[in-house]
């Protein structure tokens, strides 16, 4: 079974690059909160995350003390961009792709990367330009809406009015 936090409490409604420290400091809430001995069920209602977790959490305080708790650091490979980057990255896709030559205000992988590449000097790929953008920088993909450039609100309204509960009785 899943764990999903409190609607109130989402991963999405959050800054993207407070994540981790949010989570940690919802742990060391926690840690406080076992200390003086309040249920697990009181806690996850305190931190906003489920009873599970909290399990989880009084598991390894218990056998590691609150230091079992404390976010790690990452292990693999290095991101690319270091946190200068990433906000000179941050900053010229904030000027919007018109700014940087693009003929339209819409942002691809490859426009992406074509100002990322420009703003720090690093070469990404196109998994590395889709993490900065997810991950570093919280963004979303939107798709556009495809509208013709010729609709006419008001006449689709009169059409759906009018026409349309006549074709729907029938004859």
């Amino acid at each position: 079974m899943a764990c999903q936090p409190p609607p109130s409490v989402t991963a999405s409604s959050l800054p993207p690059l407070l994540r981790p420290q949010l989570a940690e400091a919802r742990r060391v809430r926690a840690v406080e909160l076992f200390e003086d001995g309040v249920s697990n069920a009181e806690i996850a209602r305190t931190v906003g995350v489920c009873a599970e977790s909290v399990r989880r959490w009084r598991r390894v305080w218990e056998q590691d003390g609150a230091s079992g708790l404390r976010r790690r650091a990452a292990i693999g490979r290095p991101p690319k961009l270091d946190d200068t980057q990433v906000e000179m990255a941050r900053a010229a896709l904030e000027q919007g792709a018109r700014a940087h030559g693009f003929e339209a205000d819409l942002w691809t992988l490859e426009r992406v990367d074509a100002v990322a590449t420009r703003a720090t000097g690093a070469v990404l790929s196109s998994a590395s330009v889709w993490r900065l953008l997810t991950g570093s920088l919280g963004w979303s993909l939107q798709r556009p809406e495809r509208r013709a450039v010729e609709r006419e609100e008001s006449e689709i309204a009169g059409w759906i009015a009018h026409e349309w509960p006549r074709i729907r009785k029938g004859p």
